[in-house]
């Protein structure tokens, strides 16, 4: 058996494009997430159970500085374009290593907040089929 060696990393310095523009300054979390569930059938004897998985759908989970005085900030565009199906390409890591596109339905996130706090939201987003993970290029 293989050892397979591991390269961990702090999420820290990411790139993250929403249509056609970056947003990574506006977030402080990208987070893809798959949820599946399990489907089990029995028979009348103790020997018939049977268990698969559902395929796995997917949301993608932003969470941002509201901003809504720039006409481009994230707060604006996910309320201008609630609905609509944009592209979203993620790189967890901005100088090397992979990245994930995903088409996502927007939906706008909360306005407001806590006092003496900045104005901070959380989104999460449908994910049109599951994300594409794009290798590196050299």
């Amino acid at each position: 058996m293989a050892t397979i060696t591991v390269a961990p990393f702090v999420l820290k310095d990411v790139l993250l494009t929403v249509g056609t523009d970056n947003y990574e300054a506006h977030v402080s979390q990208v987070e893809l997430t798959p949820s599946a569930s399990t489907q089990t059938w029995q028979g009348l004897t103790p020997t018939s159970v049977h268990t698969d998985m559902s395929t796995a759908t997917w949301t993608c989970t932003l969470a941002y500085a509201q901003d809504w005085e720039t006409a481009n900030s994230l707060s604006v565009y996910l309320f201008n374009n609630e609905g609509q199906t944009k592209s979203v390409v993620f790189r967890p890591r901005s100088g090397s290593g992979p990245s994930f596109e995903v088409d996502v339905i927007v939906t706008p996130g909360a306005i407001g907040g806590s006092v003496n706090s900045f104005a901070t939201a959380t989104v999460t987003l449908g994910v049109k089929g599951r994300p594409e993970l794009v290798p590196a290029t050299p």
